[in-house]
């Protein structure tokens, strides 16, 4: 049930601010593009820190304006958030978001002008919305080819790069006032699992993990002025709980060998790491106490963020959570909002450059050498249906190559073929006297790609292969990402431009 008021002081719950203090402590994702769900209202007016944004929540640039604008009526120190990492992962599309290479593409570039004028226009779109927080930039190396998750968006495996790049990045985002974050602490890049579906573990040594928390010191360093944790194990680190859910990780390490004083804010609790070993409202209690400041419930069931709510409230009744440690976070969320919660006038974030992150894009993907350029390449772009966190617009590479070469034909394939046999041969008839393109997105982690691509190869030897993920031995062409500038730039080099 939801409360419409405060808890009196002289009533049975809660001092008024310490209640909220607790609504302080969350970030609620909710459902509408024109409208603040009522329950959101009343969440607002208790406090509430923050809210993400995501795809079903924009339309275009006017209305999210607009909504940001109604969200801040509301609450003025609300801050207004969104993934906004450049590349494919974006959910700002339809509002006109500026192409961004992804931080992979920036890191095979390196450079860190470039990467600043990338973060740059990304901010400055950011900010012409009233959007004040950016879930960006990632910090986790890429070490392992079996990585499910972290892959194009991270900017490297070495951790002097990445940790040049984020100081760029967090620079530059500065500049526009938009408040940057960190991710995943202390590292999401040396696992197998993919925390959105299950609990993912580290299983390397003190001594191994190290260089992850390089890029992290550097961006503390840089003052980022937030972070977010990873719903990973580290045995080494604390062998019973994800670092989200640990003291040891989150408040000896972070805050005291690190010397982060800033926002700490964890990954959407509704993620199967969490959801399905602890449940949300469990987590969000145990986050708290273990020394997070803000917990993220991306889901727009209300309902859910209601019941994390809840389940603080209780601890604090129960005396399992301490005031002390819901003030202290508070009043972490009450700094960064005094920074970064109002919007300036969007008219002085006009001017970033838009060009940046094609620019990035075609820089990345020339780094290796060019086929032979033809015009009239069939295509065959192969790659998974998009993961249900992470948005897609829709972008193929057939649809970028027709654009700079109208006589281009192909088609995509997003799912394993019931008859790969029938599948091949349709393909080869349609790609009869015409050259092709073999396009996979980690293959690697995707038989059916392999065995799809690997059967064209057999019978069309003079295939050009494409990589539009990490690049894979023998490919000709590799892009370093699914952004729509990404594939544009792969297919600028396909058609000779």
């Amino acid at each position: 049930m939801i409360r419409t008021a405060p808890v009196a002081h002289d009533g049975p719950g809660l001092p008024v601010d310490l209640d909220e203090a607790v609504h302080r402590c969350l970030v609620a994702g909710f459902d509408g593009t024109a409208s603040v769900p009522s329950a959101l209202k009343q969440l607002i007016d208790r406090g509430l820190g923050g809210v993400i944004l995501f795809t079903r929540n924009v339309r275009d640039a006017d209305q999210v304006r607009k909504l940001t604008d109604d969200l801040r009526a509301l609450r003025p120190d609300l801050l207004v958030g969104i993934d906004n990492e450049g590349g494919g992962i974006g959910h700002l599309v339809s509002a006109g978001a500026p192409d961004g290479p992804g931080n992979f593409a920036l890191g095979v570039v390196d450079d860190t002008e470039l990467t600043a004028r990338c973060a740059d226009a990304l901010a400055g779109h950011l900010a012409s919305l009233g959007i004040t927080a950016s879930y960006a930039p990632v910090a986790d190396l890429q070490h392992r080819p079996d990585n499910p998750i972290v892959r194009t968006r991270s900017f490297g495996a070495d951790a002097e790069l990445v940790a040049r790049h984020l100081r760029a990045w967090i620079t530059a985002t500065e500049a526009r006032g938009i408040a940057s974050c960190a991710k995943h602490f202390p590292g999401h890049g040396g696992t197998v699992t993919d925390s959105h579906h299950d609990m993912a573990v580290d299983p390397r040594s003190h001594d191994e993990l190290r260089p992850d928390l390089e890029p992290f010191r550097a961006a503390v360093a840089a003052g980022v002025p937030m972070l977010m944790s990873a719903h990973v194990v580290f045995p080494a680190l604390d062998p019973h709980r994800p670092a989200t859910l640990s003291r040891r990780i989150l408040g000896d390490l972070l805050r005291h060998d690190i010397g982060f004083d800033g926002v700490l804010v964890t990954d959407a609790l509704e993620m199967k790491a969490i959801a399905d070993r602890y449940g949300e409202a469990a987590g969000a209690r145990i986050a708290l106490a273990a020394g997070a400041d803000q917990v993220i419930v991306a889901v727009p069931e209300l309902e859910l963020t209601l019941a994390c709510r809840d389940a603080v409230l209780g601890a604090l009744h129960a005396g399992h959570l301490s005031e002390e440690r819901v003030r202290e976070a508070a009043g972490r969320v009450r700094r960064l909002a005094e920074r970064y919660a109002a919007p300036a006038d969007p008219r002085a974030h006009i001017g970033w450059d838009a060009g940046a992150g094609p620019e990035a894009a075609r820089r990345a993907v020339r780094s290796r050498p060019a086929p032979r350029a033809v015009p009239g390449f069939h295509v065959v772009d192969l790659f998974p249906p998009p993961h249900p966190a992470l948005n897609w617009g829709g972008e193929d590479l057939l649809t970028e190559l027709r654009a700079v070469d109208p006589t281009a034909t192909g088609t995509a394939i997003t799912e394993e073929p019931a008859n790969l046999s029938a599948s091949i041969a349709g393909i080869l008839h349609w790609a009869a006297g015409s050259p092709l393109v073999v396009a996979t997105y980690d293959a690697g982690l995707h038989p059916w790609q392999a065995r799809l691509r690997d059967a064209l190869l057999a019978r069309r030897p003079d295939a050009v292969r494409v990589s539009t993920g990490l690049p894979e031995d023998g490919d000709d062409v590799c892009s370093y990402g699914r952004g729509r500038a990404n594939l544009r730039a792969a297919a600028e080099v396909l058609a000779g431009r």
